[in-house]
């Protein structure tokens, strides 16, 4: 169902002598999750120490001609990709349907995704740039009409036009220009897959069984040109041959991931450092490693890379789903996340809301309107959102989902204006909490994650609090306050530029 995800979740070019051809067909659904232990980690570092002897050096690539999409072949330099990091792409370097798109552009968001790209065996272990890789190639709009859009690895002849909403007042007009100017283009999403495939071949060198998955904004449906790369390390064990199936690690976030993720820091600081920008280990709840891909450093995107964070893959995939079955999902997420970014309250790390959590509550208030706009999948689709599901069937579930047929004909500057109000005025935030799962504000639990919390946001599929970092009132009043002040101000202006000035805003992207 989502373009370029049939080999999604399968580890990727074993030995040809390990290779089974109905291995994952034969995964049992409920496997108990096992702990890492402490000899597998002593194992990873072994296999790190080997892997740093015997890695070749790396050489400089000259990268060849690409062509995307239907465009004319894209020629870059003759020098070496690692003199060329930083260096931005010239506007004649860059072809039409990677620029600025219009409405009703033939040229939409897909790519080649969590697909990992063959190499010739003698040109495995190059880095970065060492084939032309077949997701340059491809192109697809996803069609609103029809079910979710797939993710495909054919190529296709010309694609449909995508649907949007139709805008017949200024402010609906707005919300749309801002979504054209700002959502990711397949060039943005390109690269980071690209780099994905490629680290996920280098990290295999110290994780032989590991896969390597991109997640979150960049593939839910909601990102922007801007949007950070998210990254979640799978690491499995070898497969048991009496009864062929793996098992994914319940890792310790706070011993085994840190240790996991240092051993990922020190490849890409070490032997990956030409290609690999400023590596950090940030020891969070939710340990990450942070860095940037110089290679592909055109608008210094940066990556952050977890262990076993498996609930992003699951609700990657819940969340595309809701961003296609409606089109006024997407363009409406976008201006709020623009939003609440300009007004410095989009930033988890400082105390205020997660761009996940103001996801979800997007989805919330269309769910909970007189006449909904959004369904519950989880309730509709039960079997299409388990939450134990294999990995690698994630993919596959909801490709038979059809778009939601709303009567509410509501335009998106109506649906702007009433997310501020709701939010502002309706939502009682001392005793509800926000569930998308339910599809309506239901009464917090009485747990510890839960009391004396400012905001609370379920995870549709582990039910944590995503809100949890707004643990401050004064950071939560500041929030319930701006949206007060745009629900005042947009009611009465009706002009997107009095809350979020659009010109600066589309050309941050």
């Amino acid at each position: 169902m989502f373009p370029n995800s049939s080999n999604l979740g399968r580890p990727p070019f074993p030995p040809k002598h390990q290779q089974q051809s109905n291995f994952f067909n034969k995964l049992p659904l409920n496997m108990p999750p096992t702990l890492l232990s402490h000899q597998q980690i002593i194992d990873a570092q072994f296999n790190f120490q080997n892997a740093a002897r015997n890695l070749a050096p790396i050489p400089a690539v000259t990268p060849q001609p690409m062509t995307y999409g239907n465009s004319s072949p894209v020629h870059t330099s003759d020098a070496p990709t690692l003199f060329r990091g930083r260096k931005r792409l010239s506007e004649q370097s860059i072809p039409h349907d990677v620029k600025r798109q219009r409405f009703h552009s033939h040229h939409s968001e897909t790519t080649v995704v969590n697909q990992a790209v063959p190499l010739p065996e003698e040109r495995r272990c190059s880095f970065p740039g060492s084939i032309q890789s077949p997701l340059f190639r491809a192109h697809y709009i996803p069609d609103l009409t029809g079910c979710v859009p797939p993710l495909r690895d054919t190529l296709f002849p010309d694609p449909i036009e995508t649907t949007l909403p139709v805008a017949k007042d200024k402010l609906s007009q707005q919300v749309l220009e801002l979504f054209q100017a700002c959502q990711q283009q397949t060039y943005d999403l390109n690269r980071k897959e690209l780099c994905r495939t490629e680290l996920q071949r280098e990290i295999q060198r110290i994780f032989p069984q590991s896969r390597l998955f991109l997640v979150g904004s960049s593939l839910n449906g909601f990102g922007t040109r801007s949007s950070d790369g998210d990254l979640c390390l799978v690491v499995k064990e070898e497969p048991i041959p009496t009864f062929f199936f793996n098992i994914v690690f319940q890792v310790n976030q706070k011993t085994e991931a840190r240790h996991i993720l240092s051993l990922v820091q020190k490849l890409f600081s070490t032997k990956l450092c030409n290609y690999i920008e400023r590596p950090q280990l940030i020891r969070a709840k939710v340990p990450i490693v942070k860095f940037r891909d110089k290679v592909r450093q055109v608008f210094c995107v940066e990556f952050d890379l977890n262990v076993n964070n498996v609930v992003g893959i699951r609700n990657t995939f819940l969340l595309r789903t809701y961003a296609y079955i409606e089109n006024r999902v997407r363009p409406l997420v976008l201006v709020v996340k623009k939003w609440a970014s300009f007004h410095d309250i989009n930033d988890a790390s400082r105390g205020t809301l997660s761009s996940y959590s103001l996801v979800l509550m997007v989805l919330h208030y269309l769910q909970t309107l007189p006449e909904p706009i959004l369904p519950s999948l989880q309730k509709n689709y039960p079997e299409s959102f388990d939450p134990t599901m294999q990995l690698h069937l994630v993919h596959q579930a909801p490709c038979t989902i059809p778009p939601y047929l709303s009567k509410n004909g509501s335009s998106l500057g109506d649906l702007l204006i009433g997310f501020f109000k709701y939010y502002a005025t309706e939502f009682d935030w001392s005793h509800q909490m926000i569930s998308v799962r339910e599809a309506k504000a239901i009464p917090r639990p009485d747990g510890i994650e839960w009391r004396n919390k400012f905001i609370c946001v379920e995870e549709p599929f582990d039910g944590t609090n995503t809100a949890r970092a707004v643990h401050e009132k004064q950071k939560f009043d500041i929030i319930r306050g701006e949206f007060l002040k745009s629900w005042q101000v947009l009611r009465d202006k009706k002009d997107l530029n009095c809350i979020l000035p659009l010109r600066t805003t589309m050309q941050k992207r």
